[in-house]
């Protein structure tokens, strides 16, 4: 219990956009900004951070699994992420039988460690800016492999920053032998679940612990029994001192996605068009997989990432589209977009341009959205996807055949594919004739697919081979949606900003912006590479009157718990622990009682991939985990 309430009390931070603290800063420009956060409390140098002569904090850094932040906290690479992080892994280990979702996970010794197959952490060697060399002539291509063959397990990419206006390198270890030590049961992990996901107060333990392993000689390796913990250059201590309002934080990680400086046009788009429809798209689809979650405990883990994977963006959505409506950001930019243009005439056509730009690829733009939350998500087409690929060697096409079907039930596709197939005829204006052609012949979309589930021979791992999945109803599916494919692939970008016909324009745009508001701070939009960003615990005004903490402790737990409620549920060691008030060394005083700390907020500006990031103090230790 002593060791659950350690991790559990790792705090997080969050963003309020109304009281944030902007700005992802580049770790090795950060120097910039060194004398700001010491006048803020920061009490260790740029070098400290950033270095690439000597160890320093980005070395206890991790991208994890292509998607969140997580930091090493050992000598011997034991790293510290979210539960939602690591969901996906604490999943595939998950059975009836063993069923670490619920109950947690905990290995007591290194033997009894779970290896993660396709997890990869990558830890940042360094970063360097190629702007020039780039627009002299040399290519990505040649970046990239020139740094990969500088060492071991070395992996590159080169990134674009400020829509094309400048370029960084990014050099890193790939660390493919990742192993689960522990995760709190969903109750702890998960509390509260999607009622409680990006709402404050919170009260979830968005914690999961991993190892790094590495061969004899420190090396990236594939697994191997005979690999070591890995050695790393730099670890995060963890403070225990607690956190009080005002106090310095920095949140170091991986921010996947942020647009600073995109146009009213494009928040239109958003607010008005993409969110509201994907938001839709993935009610009906989250009402489906929680109904059969429901009735079958072997469903509930099989659909458990999936679940969490649509429902947290979901989420997301919906808040985005209240806060633009409630800060009135169209108004906003439309009011900025005004003033830009009054005082730089010659530069107003970039305005013009934008917006051209944005009504000329709406319509494909939303069909590539439309595809991804309809079509794409029937997964039964990927056991045809798998039979094609003829790049799989026939053991890799076995292994995957078999970790598809583990978390595949057939009844729950069907139902997916009716709905997501009718809604797609509804609303796409992409589709194929192909498609057309075969919900004509079955009456609809609804008739379709129901044809297509009733014939199928690949609803269980029993009825697929190669030979079969080639002609099944289901590979007429596959080649009915090719065109749909072949249409959309122009539009597949990170965002709608950065489809070429309008980044164009924006990186002019973007220049001019930096040249007129000589006030603001710019810093390039978050890209899923290394930043830094600070702040300071705080909390805020949610409404007229009505002030909100800026730490919660285990009493909002025990108020919300509730045996009825899966999501409420908390383990009964954890009450008999409050009824007791045994928290050992953990217990603290705050605002007039014994309790113990669970989460706070701070004004650090963060975004989705920063999920499991660090969160530090004025000494660079770690004060908390960063979520929401």
């Amino acid at each position: 219990m002593k060791k659950t309430l350690l991790l559990f009390a790792l705090l997080f931070a969050t963003t309020f956009s109304a009281v944030a603290d902007k700005g992802m800063w580049l770790p090795s420009l950060i120097s910039s900004r060194i004398e700001d956060m010491k006048s803020k409390g920061f009490k260790l140098s740029a070098e400290d951070i950033y270095s690439i002569n000597q160890a320093s904090l980005k070395d206890a850094v991790v991208l994890f699994d292509g998607g969140c932040t997580g930091e090493i906290v050992s000598e011997k690479g034991l790293l510290l992420t979210n539960h939602h992080c690591g969901y996906d892994a604490i999943q595939a280990h998950s059975t009836v039988e063993h069923d670490y979702l619920t109950n947690g996970f905990w290995a007591k010794s290194e033997d009894e460690e779970l290896y993660c197959p396709g997890l990869k952490v990558h830890i940042l060697v360094r970063m360097e800016e190629v702007t020039d060399r780039i627009a002299a002539g040399q290519t990505k291509e040649d970046f990239i492999a020139k740094a990969e063959a500088e060492g071991e397990g070395y992996f590159a990419k080169v990134e674009s920053m400020y829509y094309g206006n400048m370029a960084y390198l990014f050099v890193y270890r790939e660390f493919r032998d990742v192993r689960l030590v522990g995760a709190p049961p969903t109750t702890i992990g998960k509390f509260g679940a999607d009622n409680d996901n990006w709402i404050w107060p919170r009260h979830t333990g968005d914690f999961s612990v991993f190892r790094i392993y590495a061969d004899e000689n420190n090396n990236p390796a594939e697994y191997s029994e005979n690999n070591k913990p890995y050695t790393p250059a730099r670890h995060f201590e963890v403070s225990t001192a607690g956190v009080k309002e005002g106090d310095f934080t920095m949140i170091y990680g991986f921010p996947g996605n942020t647009q600073e400086y995109i146009t009213s046009d494009a928040v239109k788009y958003i607010s008005e068009l993409s969110d509201p429809t994907k938001i839709e798209l993935r009610t009906k689809r989250l009402d489906i997989i929680g109904d059969a979650q429901a009735k079958s405990a072997k469903t509930r883990i099989q659909y458990a990432a999936k679940q969490a994977s649509i429902a947290n963006a979901w989420k997301k959505w919906q808040g985005e589209v209240k806060g633009i409506n409630r800060l009135g950001t169209v108004a906003k930019k439309l009011d900025y977009e005004a003033r830009f243009r009054k005082d730089n005439p010659d530069k107003a056509y970039l305005l013009d341009s934008l917006a051209a730009a944005y009504e000329r690829n709406a319509e494909g733009y939303f069909n590539y959205e439309l595809y991804t939350e309809t079509l794409r998500g029937i997964e039964i087409q990927n056991v045809v996807r798998l039979a094609l690929n003829e790049s799989l060697s026939e053991a890799d096409r076995a292994a995957a055949i078999e970790l598809f079907y583990k978390d595949f039930d057939v009844n729950v596709d069907r139902a997916l594919a009716i709905a997501m197939l009718k809604e797609y005829e509804k609303m796409g204006t992409y589709i194929s004739e192909e498609l057309k052609a075969l919900f004509a012949q079955h009456g609809g979309a609804e008739g379709y697919a129901n044809y297509l589930y009733d014939n199928t021979a690949l609803g269980t791992i029993e009825g697929f081979s190669v030979e079969a999945a080639k002609c099944d109803p289901v590979a007429e599916f596959v080649a009915a949606i090719a065109p749909i494919q072949q249409r959309i692939k122009s539009y597949t970008y990170r965002n709608f900003s950065n489809h070429p016909d309008i980044e164009r324009w924006f990186r002019p745009y973007v220049k001019a912006l930096m040249e007129w508001d000589k006030e603001r701070a710019f810093f390039p939009d978050a890209n899923l590479t290394l930043r830094v960003a600070y702040g300071k615990v705080a909390g805020y005004e949610y409404a007229d009157g009505e002030w909100h903490l800026p730490q919660t402790t285990l009493e909002g737990i025990i108020e919300k718990d509730n045996p009825e409620i899966y999501d409420y549920n908390v383990p009964q060691e954890l009450r008999d622990a409050y009824a007791k008030k045994d928290y050992g060394r953990w217990g603290i005083e705050l605002n007039g009682k014994y309790t113990v700390p669970v989460c706070f907020i701070a004004t650090n500006h963060t975004t989705g991939g920063n999920s499991g990031s660090p969160v530090l103090n004025d000494k660079g230790e770690l004060i908390g985990i960063n979520f929401d």
